[in-house]
């Protein structure tokens, strides 16, 4: 009986499917039944061939050598998953396979891994396609009871590969061009170039600005505080410090205003629109701190180990029409004590429906936005984090099928001598959706007004004079990098409008699929550097920024490169265009590198030799703590030297470094405290604290290229936090 092979992206997503189908014969890298076969990657299995696997003289990098530009480009398997794409080769080749089904995620990159992983093992056998968002029971049934012919989505292949042979051809060169150049390990490419670039132009946007103080006035009644308002945009405060004195000395001897009028505003607010990762990720950094990473890392745990979330790496705040016969069951899944009283209320309506917007065909391409499934959690078996985001997706989801919030928004005006003053009062007429966060509740509750009417003089107790000072913009976080990353607009200033437009609707700097990665490997070639919340450019990320052509350091381009790859994808444009011009711009780039007489300067140079080839080791900040690295690229020997920790200082209460080996481990404080690490562990059990496991601390110290807030993170923090 001939078989079909199901390609899935990863080992849970496999479970989980053959599961479903019924394939519960384990093999060796598959799991096996009596119609399929279910096997799996660990993201890409094949990747683009280096240079050196073109020709081995690009072993050394040389700036004669480029631009080095394939033809055709290779694809070799990733060493490091050799053995499981070997498994999945065999599974693909068996004789009684008739064809393949391709379950990895629905999108260009997912089409990728699969695509890429059948080119290599030459499978010529039919596919098709399942389409999923979420991987519960029912949405694997329905899927596969609604499978798609493979070839409809040929032009999303194309558009993939189109993305990466463009990614390798630019960023290849241009990396090379500038290290060689240089003599320093510099890194460059479309997105992760523009969006350090932004974080620079913010840095001179800070540096530029020049404080003003600016004055205003305030009324005091015995019931309420009126602000002074004037000009016919009702200003509350003047830059002319005169002018405000002078009618601060009108009025000082005032001893009574009248009320000139009482407006009464009913105002209605809707619920805020679904998550899509990026927002989920800015919520996560906003409200607990986390990196994007972090957060997407959180997310995926609870979409493929415990099935109760919708795909992750959806760039919609939308759902599908298709979807509506789905929310009963999904708001019925978190019928559960802490969201009770919203489901209560949403289940007893006569129809469920949510707010106007939200259900929009139009706005849903892949992936729509990220809700609950119809799977019920049991909360307990949620990791603190995992309960933390998994509460963010279901209010904000409950919170949309609840009525608007509505107030209503009174002013009252107050003449004192021909001047106006103002008291604003909000009256809450409804919760509505905001009864799902009665717990989050913030200032953002009622301020009442006194009981007068239009007419009455009011005793004034006392006029004075305030004043305050204009603030630089905000340095980034992870939080306000990726809004800017999703929407670069600002940091376009003398662009036409059409490209600025193209570089928005396109999702602006990379995807949310990639944008955590692209942060983190910012941070990783020490371009970066985070103190406290607050994102840094080294004075690597400066220089580099000095030396790369312009091109590379607009928003427009992946801007442009994005409104043309998914041309390709909807087949209005062809993939050999697109390269064509890529190889051209490729080419400029790296002659405008050979041709500049700019230098590079390494600041950081340290009094230390690299033990491997005895070059000079750069002192940098990694993003967790400072790092030893050789300046020789090619040598690429690192170690980290001293690591931020959760550990408390008894002096100052602030957290202190980690620096030494071995025995000689010790914490320092910058308030001047040292402490050596058994010092601290047996302060540590006097207060009755655990002990830190020196070997886990070790291991840790040693993850020097994972993402921060990883397990092994989350496992030291809990031992040394002191707080």
């Amino acid at each position: 009986m001939s078989k079909s092979v199901v390609l899935a992206e990863k080992p849970s997503v496999a479970r989980d499917i053959a599961r479903v189908l019924g394939c519960h014969k384990k093999g060796n890298g598959f799991l096996e039944g009596t119609q399929y076969i279910v096997t799996w990657a660990l993201g890409h299995l094949v990747t683009h061939a280096d240079p050196e696997q073109y020709d081995n003289s690009y072993k050394e990098w040389k700036l004669e050598d480029l631009p080095i530009l394939p033809q055709p480009f290779k694809l070799v398997p990733i060493k490091q998953t050799m053995k499981q794409f070997n498994a999945v080769k065999a599974q693909l080749n068996r004789a009684d396979v008739k064809e393949v089904i391709i379950a990895t995620d629905a999108g260009r990159e997912g089409e990728l891994v699969a695509r890429w992983i059948l080119e290599k093992a030459k499978s010529r056998k039919p596919v098709k396609r399942l389409w999923i968002s979420s991987v519960t029971d029912q949405a694997i049934q329905k899927g596969f009871r609604e499978l798609k012919d493979g070839r409809a989505y040929e032009h999303l292949y194309e558009a993939a590969v189109a993305r990466a042979e463009a990614d390798w051809v630019v960023g290849i060169n241009a990396t090379r061009a500038l290290t060689v150049k240089y003599n320093a390990q510099l890194s460059t490419g479309r997105v992760q170039t523009p969006t350090l670039a932004m974080i620079a132009a913010r840095e001179k946007q800070i540096r530029d600005f020049t404080s003003k103080t600016y004055y205003g006035l305030q009324a005091l009644t015995k019931e309420a505080t009126y602000t002074w308002s004037f000009g016919p945009n009702n200003q509350t405060s003047n830059f002319n410090k005169d002018q405000v004195e002078q009618i601060l000395k009108k009025l000082d001897k005032s001893k009574e205003g009248t009320i000139k009028s009482i407006q009464t505003t009913p105002k209605k607010q809707p619920a805020p629109p679904l998550f899509d990762l990026t927002e989920l990720q800015k919520e996560g950094h906003r409200l607990f701190g986390w990196s994007a990473k972090e957060t997407l890392s959180t997310l995926q745990g609870l979409y493929e180990r415990h099935k109760i979330v919708t795909y992750p790496r959806t760039d919609s705040k939308h759902l599908s029409s298709d979807m509506k016969s789905t929310l009963n069951e999904r708001i019925k899944a978190v019928d559960l004590q802490p969201y009770r009283a919203a489901t209560n209320s949403i289940l007893r309506s006569s129809t469920i429906q949510p707010q106007k917007g939200v259900i929009d065909d139009a706005r849903v391409s892949d992936h729509h936005a990220i809700i609950p499934t119809e799977e019920s959690p049991v909360l307990q078996n949620l990791s603190d984090k995992e309960r933390k985001l998994y509460d963010l997706i279901v209010k904000r989801f409950l919170a949309v099928f609840l009525p608007p919030y509505a107030y209503d928004q009174t002013v009252i005006t107050l003449e004192v001598l021909g001047e106006t003053f103002t008291a604003k009062g909000k009256t809450v007429r409804d919760e509505g959706w905001k009864s799902v966060y009665q717990e989050d509740k913030d200032s953002d509750t009622e301020s009442t007004l006194p009981p007068v009417q239009k007419g009455d003089s009011i005793e004034i107790r006392a006029i004075s004079m305030t004043q305050g000072e204009t603030k630089p913009p905000a340095r980034f976080n992870e939080g306000t990098l990726l809004a800017a990353m999703e929407n670069p607009s600002a940091f376009m200033a003398g662009e036409s409008k059409d490209i600025i437009q193209t570089a928005v609707e396109t999702g602006g700097l990379g995807t949310v699929a990639t944008r955590a990665d692209i942060i983190e490997k910012l941070f990783n070639s020490f371009v970066i550097e985070k103190k406290g919340k607050d994102i840094y450019t080294t004075s690597i990320g400066r220089q580099l920024l000095e030396l790369v052509p312009e091109d590379l350091k607009s928003p427009s381009l992946t801007g442009e490169w994005e409104q043309r790859l998914t041309k390709i994808a909807k087949g209005t444009m062809k993939k050999e265009q697109f390269m064509k011009d890529m190889v051209s711009f490729s080419k400029t780039v790296v002659t405008q590198i050979k041709q500049s007489d700019q230098k590079f300067k390494h600041d950081n140079v340290t009094g230390k030799t690299c033990p491997t080839c005895g070059k000079n080791l750069l002192e940098v900040n990694g993003k967790r703590g400072k790092m030893l690295v050789c300046q020789d690229r090619e040598c690429g020997y690192k170690k980290q030297v001293a690591m931020q920790t959760n550990a408390r200082c008894p002096v100052c209460h602030k957290r202190m470094e980690m620096r030494g080996e071995g025995d000689g481990k010790l914490f320092v404080c910058k308030c001047g405290h040292r402490e050596k690490l058994s010092a601290f562990e047996k302060r540590r059990e006097s207060s009755g604290g655990a002990k830190a496991n020196k070997k886990d601390v070790q291991k840790f110290l040693k993850q020097q290229d994972e993402p921060q807030n990883t397990a092994m993170a989350e496992a030291l923090k809990k031992l040394l936090n002191q707080e």
